[in-house]
């Protein structure tokens, strides 16, 4: 059934535009996520509209990460449902490879999203049993204002929406740059450069490894204990073997063999200024939402000197740093390496299965439905492959009312008729 958009208050294009019923579910965000679950729908036969507040599909990825980028799980924990990578990607596929397979998934499935619609809010008119998601259009230099009436809305902005910007003393008397790592392409422009680098997780090692290659200095603040696991043990993906043993084994003594397993490729990473938390990295990952760092070169920088290690701050100057033991470096850029956040809170008026992080209250497997026809996909904190299930729990959610209204319709249609035919 084609998805049916009925356009009010059509005598000029402004008010044609101002509401729109949507003939099934509204997803909010084109990324990985989004992508899925709209594939999913098309698979079970049920229209959808994708609002995307950006010009492009997976605009984080097209837009907010560095040059040297690569998925840090091989291709097939990180596919997307119904169309696996091509067979000659590498295991771990780069950014643009990443970028290409979503392109060519959404011209598969007959994804079309409305870009550059910005939502403003979203919440649940309970008198019509219906959700209302008002928009802001900036196509061009127009700024036009939609309202889309839906039943099912779908949340898939994902954990990493927004940028996390820290409170540090003295950056506005900073004189040289400082960037968010969304805003990092390459270490190039750094060469012979001291750059502080906020942040020890996956971005900050990633982005302190590039600078390492380019020949700048970098610094990297530890202010907290991090997870760092090698991305490959004996050959096999660290994620590949955690599954594997996840399959046999209860969480605590999967930890415990990770652990084992880190030190002997690894070593101690603590006499290197990093320590570990008191939690195992899957229960730590699970409990408390941090992402064990995957390493790929940057440990044995480190470990000659090449990357510093460097604790909490105290205050910027105008070209210097201080930090919380007293020490004081010379610095020429600052590099924020401190993460992301959800953005659900800003706009979604509902507070039943979201809480104020933006996050479903419900833990997985069960973070990806709420009540009144709300669903969410890509919160689960399990990556592409956590996203790829809900998706197509949702559809398939979705799509069994969507088809149990359709056969009832139809049966009432051919009812209608026979009875019309009798009594002529």
């Amino acid at each position: 059934m084609e998805n049916l958009v009925f356009r009010l208050d059509n005598h000029e294009d402004f008010f044609s535009r101002r509401c729109i019923w949507v003939n099934g579910p509204v997803i909010v965000g084109a990324g990985p996520s989004g992508l899925a679950t709209a594939a999913c729908l098309r698979e079970q036969g049920v229209p959808f509209v994708v609002l995307e507040r950006e010009e492009c599909i997976a605009s984080l990825w097209q837009k907010r990460t560095y040059d040297r980028l690569k998925l840090h799980l091989p291709k097939q924990f990180c596919q997307l449902p119904k169309l696996p990578f091509p067979e000659d990607f590498p295991e771990y596929p780069t950014k643009k490879q990443f970028v290409d397979y979503l392109e060519s998934y959404a011209k598969h499935f007959e994804i079309n999203p409305n870009f550059n619609e910005c939502v403003q809010s979203a919440r649940y008119d309970e008198t019509s049993g219906l959700w209302r998601v008002k928009t802001v259009s900036t196509s061009g230099s127009a700024r036009t204002e939609v309202e889309y009436i839906c039943r099912w809305l779908v949340v898939a902005t994902g954990e990493n929406a927004e940028c996390v910007m820290p409170e540090i003393e003295g950056l506005n008397e900073f004189r040289g740059e400082v960037i968010h790592a969304s805003a990092y392409k390459s270490g190039e422009k750094y060469k012979g450069q001291k750059v502080l680098v906020v942040g020890c997780g996956n971005s900050g090692m990633e982005v302190s490894l590039d600078l390492c290659n380019h020949n700048a200095s970098p610094s990297m603040v530890v202010r907290s204990s991090v997870h760092v696991l090698p991305r490959e043990i004996f050959g096999k993906s660290t994620f590949e073997v955690t599954v594997l043993l996840m399959s046999w084994l209860p969480l605590w003594l999967v930890d415990k063999l990770m652990l084992i397993l880190a030190w002997l490729v690894l070593g101690n990473t603590e006499k290197y200024g990093i320590k570990r938390p008191a939690m195992g990295p899957l229960t730590y990952k699970a409990t408390q939402g941090k992402t064990p760092v995957l390493d790929i070169g940057a440990l044995e920088k480190i470990k000659s000197g090449d990357i510093n290690i460097v604790p909490a701050i105290k205050r910027l100057s105008r070209g210097q740093v201080e930090f919380v033991n007293g020490e004081i470096l010379d610095i020429d850029s600052v590099v924020l390496a401190t993460g992301y956040r959800s953005n659900v809170p800003s706009w979604l008026q509902e507070g039943e299965f979201f809480s104020k992080n933006g996050f479903p209250k419900s833990s997985s497997p069960n973070a990806w439905k709420g009540k009144a026809g709300l669903y969410a996909v890509g919160f689960s904190r399990r990556g592409l492959a956590g996203a790829s299930l809900d998706s197509m729990r949702i559809a398939q959610d979705i799509g069994k009312v969507w088809k149990d209204e359709t056969k009832q319709q139809k049966k009432r249609t051919t009812a209608c008729h026979r009875r019309c035919i009798s009594q002529f």
